[in-house]
């Protein structure tokens, strides 16, 4: 009861009816039917006979009446939003979401709308995602939302970059979105997303400049070197230079130097290597932009051109 998914296409069919089938088995039974092939189900009392050339198959059948569906309620809010638009959105935050942890309110997604602006925000506690899309036509007060991790993780699978519009209504309990293939309802998480704007650094009085694909490649080979339960890895900045530097309970150790424009006061930072790669993996510009202040602030990171989509790595103690 926390997801729903309706789905349809066109059948030619004797009579209206309802019926249930186990899905997991249908699913194999036509996955498996060469492809193209014609289906037919038959339904009787207690059972579902589906033919295929010479395939046949009898499936169980459950009364429809017991079938759990989510009523509808009357909706406080309503929009549209291009399809791409909002896939975007989800896939440039929802890799930040925690898994499984304690503050249920983590597991999750924060929808946020406000006038002209819509707004995802994912965070674990260790690092924040957010990402904006500010050409949204809806004149309405501030509404948050929390959508549960299995929500996104569906509907960003179902969803595409097309340009075609989607309609998303909010209820005080549940969301609704409404796709020309499909209708997904989902429960809204009870609870309060953390004050984000408050760990976003503001001030920050180093910006740095670094090529995000030298930058990641870096990364990755020191990563190798690091350790493997913490994912330790120290950023040195000084002169005109980055080194990452990474060691593991062996005492192996790996460096990389890379050339940067660094006109500031030395730096050393350690940050957790898998969450720095995770960022770089999503930002898709050639130039990423660090702001830094001190070895114990986090870092604030966005694309050199866009600042839409912005990510927090908080420090970490090496």
């Amino acid at each position: 009861m926390e997801i729903e998914i309706l789905s349809g296409i066109n059948v030619n069919a004797d009579t209206d009816g309802l019926f249930t089938l186990p899905a997991r088995k249908l699913f194999d039974i036509t996955r498996l039917i060469e492809e193209g092939s014609q289906i037919s189900l038959q339904v009787e009392t207690n059972n579902v006979y589906i033919k295929s050339g010479r395939s046949r198959f009898c499936l169980g059948s459950l009364p429809a009446s017991e079938f759990p569906v989510i009523n509808p309620i009357a909706s406080t809010l309503s929009f549209k939003v291009e399809e791409g638009i909002f896939k975007g959105l989800l896939d440039k935050t929802l890799f930040a979401m925690a898994l499984q942890d304690v503050r249920y309110y983590l597991n999750g997604m924060l929808l946020e709308i406000r006038p002209n602006l819509l707004r995802t925000v994912a965070t674990d506690g260790h690092r924040l995602a957010l990402s904006d899309y500010t050409s949204l036509i809806i004149d309405h007060d501030m509404h948050q939302v929390i959508l549960p991790r299995k929500t996104i993780i569906e509907l960003n699978r179902l969803l595409s970059y097309k340009t075609e519009s989607i309609g998303i209504e909010i209820t005080s309990s549940y969301i609704r979105f409404y796709h020309s293939d499909f209708t997904l309802s989902s429960k809204i998480i009870d609870g309060r997303f953390p004050d984000y704007d408050r760990v976003i650094p503001k001030n920050s009085t180093k910006q740095v400049k670094v090529n995000r694909i030298i930058f990641k490649q870096a990364l990755q080979r020191a990563s190798i070197l690091s350790n493997e339960k913490f994912r330790g890895i120290r950023l040195l900045f000084s002169h005109n230079q980055l080194q990452l530097q990474a060691h593991n309970p062996e005492h192996e150790v790996a460096e990389e130097d890379l050339d940067i424009d660094y006109p500031f006061d030395p730096i050393s930072i350690g940050f957790n290597v898998s969450y720095m790669i995770d960022v770089l993996n999503i930002i898709d510009s050639e130039f990423v932009i660090l702001n830094l202040s001190d070895e114990n602030s986090s870092v604030l990171i966005h694309s050199l051109d866009d600042v839409s989509s912005r990510y927090v790595v908080m420090p970490m103690r090496l």
